[in-house]
């Protein structure tokens, strides 16, 4: 009413008739000063608003549940934030479902088991290691690739390298990249049965870094589910919702969600920490 005094200049009078409110109880109430508890609602609503808003609109209940617990120390039902979401018209972003593509199969030079055997349960830090490689689209529908590996134990983004070429060459400097950080690490590595980890330049890297090699059956993608996952929170929380004009800029626009993801994604498995977080603690 108060707005529609102001920015359409329709008389109060008028105004309290359609509401069917009296003057007098109009006028009173503009008067009242809220209560704490007012107050206290309307704080944290903002709050909500706020953290909804730096999470890119991906942030559900739970999650900003997490972020007002670290945050500001509020422990909140997750009715009333909902509750709060649905007045503020907050919704968060729909995955968006995408055509599967099929990679050409290529004879494999060196092969292993299945030792992982979907048991992605990892008691500590650099226990068990997935990578794979997955393709980006950016300028006129140019390819780029990014390859990655992901720590089991805390869903820690270990190491990734984006490249316009698909080859050997982008997996080795991944691994090599995950090793640097990780110098005195033995993992299970687990891939798929692509030509660059069945190759003989991947075998060398095995010994290189003294890893032991984990392989997924063929055509079971879900051999693979911790970084078939990541891919998924990846692109349906960032990447499908963003358009990349440049190769330049799909580079710092991985870069960004992935600091995003390491260090302010809280994980409510892990207690409300984020990946690093929850690494370091091991």
């Amino acid at each position: 009413m108060f707005g529609l005094h102001n920015q359409k200049h329709y008389s109060i009078k008028l105004l309290c008739l359609v509401a069917n409110v009296s003057r007098s109880g109009y006028y009173k109430w503009l008067k009242r000063v809220p209560s704490k508890r007012e107050k206290k609602s309307i704080e944290i609503g903002q709050a909500i608003k706020r953290i909804f808003k730096e999470s890119d609109n991906t942030f559900g209940v739970i999650r900003i549940q997490c972020a007002l617990k670290r945050e500001l120390g509020l422990s909140i039902n997750h009715k009333t934030i909902r509750r709060a979401l649905h007045i503020m018209n907050l919704n968060s972003e729909i995955r968006r479902v995408k055509p599967q593509y099929n990679w050409t199969q290529s004879n494999a030079l060196y092969t292993e088991e299945n030792v992982i055997d979907r048991n992605f349960v990892a008691k500590r830090a650099n226990e068990k290691w997935f990578t794979d490689i997955s393709y980006l689209k950016y300028g006129n529908q140019q390819k780029a690739y990014i390859s990655a590996v992901i720590d089991a134990h805390d869903k820690s983004i270990i190491s990734y390298i984006i490249s316009k070429e698909n080859n050997n060459q982008l997996v080795i400097d991944t691994i090599n990249k995950a090793f640097q950080s990780n110098p005195q690490a033995r993992p299970i590595i687990h891939s798929d049965r692509g030509f660059q980890y069945t190759s003989q330049s991947y075998q060398n890297l095995r010994l290189k870094h003294q890893f032991n090699s984990s392989m997924s059956r063929p055509g079971k993608c879900l051999d693979n589910q911790p970084i078939e996952s990541f891919w998924g929170t990846f692109k349906s929380e960032y990447y499908y919702r963003k358009v990349f004009g440049s190769y330049a800029s799909l580079l710092s626009g991985v870069e960004s969600y992935i600091d995003y993801y390491s260090n302010r994604r809280y994980v409510p498995k892990f207690g409300g920490l984020t990946p690093s977080e929850y690494r370091q603690t091991a």
